[in-house]
């Protein structure tokens, strides 16, 4: 009967065999969790990492392209006969943009939030928002003389934020409580978008005073936004020498529109008197097209600044109890306001056009700095999350 059976020492050893044996399987186990355990908040920074140097790589890179496209607008506008120069300038503008719209994904991923909280985010979102309307303009004037405004100060802004601003302040941090909100979307980017449109349309009726400087240009006939200038058939009077008749002198100098539209050069025995020659149908019809473009793209960025303040004061009175605290910043953003409904107001109902307007929205586009960038920079508010103060 007991034959058959093993040994008891025989089962025993058996017994502790199998033990260790699942022990080991145990360790193992717990071994391999363990340490996938570990390398998952390693992956994390690895990735952190990977997305800060690649920030750094892409803020560079937006500065080095928008600087190319700066040298090739301004290259372009020297030499008016090398006919691949706007086309580069464009080309770089377009990789600008993009390397920018990557920057702000970036940070986007690596902080969770919609990267609008301190000064070098929206810093390069201007930049971004000033590329953006530069193509739209473009493509409605089809003029070099957009790339040649607007890649300047898009550059700018670029190296600011990539080369000037201390390694902190360019940083992704954590929100501070009050920007833990909806409206950090809705409210912040929209006022910056309305900001690049408002310094776009800007910086094109500063060109436009460049071209007819020493003119006193007055438009007609483009207020109403009809691209009527495309149509137009100038027959300009050239002013006769100083050695004219009287009734030369008296000869208004204008040009005269199929359409019913004027382009008139005021005063003409003035301009007669001095050295200053009447502007060629080439530069006045390119004077007539920037004043055009320049009131469309003031009129698009208006109406996203007064939503954008209107979001503001929602959001104020939801966060701090109230509307409108005539905080710095609020107070600038009501003088850009009132600055560009001055404008428009004049163009619409008073008939303005030529150089009168175009000086209003050059004095817009310090004054939309002023808001953006110096309120933060001279006085303290409540707006100053993550600034110079």
């Amino acid at each position: 009967m007991l034959e058959g059976r093993p040994p008891v020492a025989f089962i025993r050893i058996s017994v502790d065999l199998d033990l260790t044996k699942r022990l080991d399987q145990t360790l193992k186990n717990h071994y391999y969790n363990s340490s996938m355990f570990l390398a998952f908040p390693l992956a994390v920074q690895s990735t952190s990492l990977t997305l800060a140097g690649l920030e750094g790589w892409l803020d560079n890179a937006a500065f080095a392209v928008l600087f190319a496209a700066m040298l090739a607008y301004w290259s372009g506008l020297a030499f008016s006969n090398v006919k691949v120069m706007p086309l580069i300038g464009g080309v770089c503008m377009a990789a600008g943009n993009l390397c920018m719209a990557a920057l702000l994904t970036a940070r986007w991923i690596e902080g969770g939030y919609f990267p609008l909280s301190n000064l070098y985010e929206s810093l390069f979102f201007i930049a971004w928002g000033i590329t953006a309307v530069h193509f739209a303009a473009e493509r409605m004037s089809g003029s070099r003389w957009i790339g040649a405004v607007t890649s300047p100060v898009a550059m700018a802004i670029a190296a600011f934020a990539a080369l000037t601003l201390p390694d902190k302040m360019q940083v992704s941090e954590p929100l501070v409580p009050a920007l833990k909100s909806n409206w950090l979307m809705m409210h912040v980017s929209v006022m910056l978008i309305s900001y690049s449109a408002l310094m776009v349309g800007s910086l094109i009726a500063i060109a436009f005073l460049i071209i007819t400087r020493g003119q006193a240009v007055e438009l007609k006939g483009s207020s109403v936004g009809t691209g009527s200038f495309r149509d137009r058939k100038y027959m300009l009077k050239r002013a006769e020498k100083a050695t004219a008749t009287e009734s030369a002198v008296a000869e208004p100098l204008s040009s005269v529109s199929a359409g019913g539209g004027t382009a008139l050069l005021e005063s003409p025995a003035a301009v007669m008197a001095s050295t200053a020659q009447p502007l060629s149908l080439q530069r006045l019809t390119l004077a007539d097209t920037l004043d055009n473009i320049s009131y469309r793209i003031i009129g698009l960025g208006f109406p996203l600044l007064t939503i954008g303040i209107i979001a503001g004061a929602v959001w104020a009175n939801e966060a701090w109890g109230s509307y409108w605290s005539w905080d710095p910043k609020e107070t600038w953003a009501l003088i850009t306001w009132l600055v560009f409904a001055a404008y428009l107001h004049a163009r619409i109902t008073k008939g303005w056009q030529g150089r009168r307007p175009a000086i209003l929205a050059a004095s817009g586009f310090v004054v939309v700095w002023i808001c953006y960038l110096g309120v933060n920079i001279l006085g303290k508010g409540l707006h100053c999350y993550g600034w110079f103060f």
